[in-house]
């Protein structure tokens, strides 16, 4: 059998799996139960496993003869959400849900390897089994790094199910796929007063709003206008009562780019916009500010692999250009020490499901998706070790 048959063999296991994953969803860094099914399932294939990161689970099949090592990566954590859908694999977890995909990105691993290791004699090289817990929280990639994991690695596979794509259809382009993501928080120290006397005082609340007028002139005068960018101010706080001059103002915001040149200089031009203008009113800031998630670029050559990939399980009908999200993804720390790609891969089936976008209570897929998820990657992984 082909890969393409294979994965149509294996179809109602993706299937089960899926539900069992999507009926019993574990938040971030907490995914106990779901690692622990990995690695059973691994282990009955006969799949050398073990854990990392805490929860992450990272599986090795060897091929025949030596070669490359591909790796194949799918996230395994749920959202603080609370499902309202009425299906019989709907959430046991009050407040905890698959509102992303992220059980059938595990379930399409698992019949991946299930597909890999059948065919193992042909492969000439080896494939890691990344799975990785806490995405939704940015910590999971950069954790299963810190411990190794990328070590002899020479090229790297991610996709995602989503849902405004069709299902049975593939972005899988060169070029930025998904935005970096920073978080940054500002603290103005002025001084307090009497509202009927604000020369007595630096007022915070005057400060803080040039802060963020200031920070869009970023954006629209110093970032060139062809590399999109977001500068967003989401919490202002300040002040205790109409009459008093406020002394202190928070602010947090985030940061949204397809570029790792414009991502490397957010901190420095919102530090020096902020310091500045707290200056020119003599008042003070301190700002911190976190990197989520870097960009998320496809490599040309690993695209054009992925590409092929399509079109030897789902012909070239399949393969779509989709335009890149502002979301973000840490799977883009794996492609920081590897050539990456990743792929997104249609879940979306009007004529089975209400529309409902990822993250929504009531988000769930088309599971034909499953079909192409497992197929697309083990392909992937044949056709990357062949190349190399």
């Amino acid at each position: 059998m082909n890969i393409k048959e294979l994965a149509k063999k294996y179809k109602q296991y993706a299937i089960d799996l899926r539900r069992e994953f999507h009926m019993n969803p574990e938040p971030s860094m907490k995914e106990e139960r779901t690692s622990d099914r990995v690695v059973e399932e691994l282990t009955k294939m006969g799949i050398e496993c073990s854990k990392v990161a805490g929860t992450g689970v990272v599986g090795i099949i060897r091929g025949s003869s030596e070669g490359k090592t591909i790796a194949l990566r799918a996230d395994m954590d749920a959202l603080e959400v609370n499902e309202e859908n009425d299906k019989d694999y709907k959430s046991k977890t009050p407040g905890i849900m698959h509102a992303c995909g992220h059980d059938g990105h595990t379930a399409g691993l698992l019949t991946a390897a299930k597909i890999l290791n059948d065919i193992k004699a042909e492969l000439s090289g080896t494939v890691k089994l990344f799975f990785q817990p806490g995405e939704e929280v940015a910590q999971g990639a950069k954790k299963m790094i810190e411990e190794g994991v990328m070590e002899g690695v020479n090229g790297v596979f991610g996709i995602h199910l989503w849902n405004d794509i069709d299902a049975g259809k593939v972005s899988i382009e060169a070029g930025p796929r998904m935005a970096s993501a920073g978080i940054f928080k500002i603290d103005v120290i002025g001084k307090g007063g009497h509202g009927s006397m604000p020369n007595q005082g630096i007022d915070a609340v005057v400060v803080g709003s040039s802060i963020v007028m200031n920070l869009q002139s970023l954006v629209s005068r110093e970032i060139n206008p062809l590399d999109p960018a977001v500068i967003s101010i989401g919490m202002f706080n300040a002040g205790t009562r109409f009459n008093v001059i406020a002394g202190k103002a928070h602010l947090e915001g985030t940061t949204r780019c397809f570029s790792m040149e414009i991502n490397n200089s957010f901190e420095e031009m919102i530090t020096r916009v902020a310091e500045n203008t707290a200056k020119s009113y003599r008042a003070e800031v301190e700002v911190d500010y976190k990197q989520l998630v870097i960009p998320t670029i496809n490599n040309p050559q690993m695209s054009a692999i992925g590409e092929k990939a399509v079109e030897k399980i789902r012909g070239k009908d399949a393969l779509i250009t989709f335009e890149k999200t502002t979301g973000g993804e840490d799977f883009s720390f794996f492609t920081e020490k590897t050539p990456g790609v990743f792929a997104f891969v249609g879940s979306r089936n009007d004529k089975k499901l209400e529309y409902f976008p990822h993250h929504h209570p009531k988000f769930d897929i088309d599971e034909d998706a499953l079909e192409v998820a497992s197929a697309l990657y083990a392909q992937f992984a044949v056709d990357f070790l062949e190349k190399f």
